[in-house]
């Protein structure tokens, strides 16, 4: 079993591996994993920034977010999840198990963030168990992956853009719940650029819807000749 899953207090581990479908369809289950998913991703934006800038000390700020973009981003954690036994061990709810939940990339990259905000819980807030965890499976990524990835993420190029053209503000990303069930909900996104609209997108979850929209951003801007 991986370490990820070693667990002092078993109720945290449960409460991780609880997707809201799971709790809706068994009241009695207790807290689903949304707020330890908000806690896994902010460690592991902070795990992942500080595992890149030891690895590459010649790059600098925009390659190394885009690598943190690669290294983190839905598709990746979802291989993490699998790679620990998360796809085994998730609580769904019927209807998600249903619409193929356990090889779901966006639960299962959901998941992979809850698992790491908890097990940070249960080790009394100790980064260095946490980061102790999480480095081997930083280190199995492939660096091509990394750099192939990396060079793609729309979200990043499309603030390089705006902060070579417009503000040195990063874009704005306006994501609200459009509709969907509680088990695959349906989120939309709109970016502005200094207060202006410049594009809108729809995903399963915020992250896609503002993908999303960073593409859309991005071919419009291609598209009025503003971009190469």
């Amino acid at each position: 079993m991986h370490k990820l899953l070693v667990f002092q207090n078993e109720e945290l581990l449960y409460r991780a591996l609880t997707h809201r479908s799971y709790v809706h369809e068994n009241p009695q289950a207790g807290e689903h994993n949304e707020r330890l998913e908000f806690l896994g991703d902010a460690l592991l934006n902070f795990l992942s920034g500080e595992y890149l800038y030891c690895r590459y000390p010649d790059k600098g700020e925009d390659e190394l977010t885009r690598r943190r973009s690669a290294l983190v981003d839905e598709k990746q954690l979802a291989k993490f999840a699998i790679a620990i036994g998360l796809d085994l061990r998730m609580r769904l709810g019927k209807g998600a198990i249903r619409e193929g939940g356990f090889q779901n990339p966006n639960l299962l990259s959901s998941t992979f963030e809850a698992i790491v905000g908890a097990y940070y819980l249960d080790n009394n807030l100790n980064v260095e168990a946490l980061r102790a965890a999480v480095e081997p499976l930083f280190n199995s990524v492939p660096e091509s992956i990394v750099e192939s990835r990396s060079h793609v993420d729309c979200k990043n190029r499309l603030q390089e853009w705006a902060q070579r053209n417009v503000t040195l503000t990063p874009p704005k990303y306006i994501t609200i719940q459009a509709g969907g069930s509680s088990h695959a909900p349906e989120f939309a996104a709109k970016v502005f650029i200094d207060e202006k609209e410049y594009g809108e997108g729809k995903g399963r979850n915020k992250k896609e819807a503002e993908k999303a929209a960073a593409e859309d951003a991005l071919a419009k801007l291609k598209q009025q000749g503003l971009l190469t």
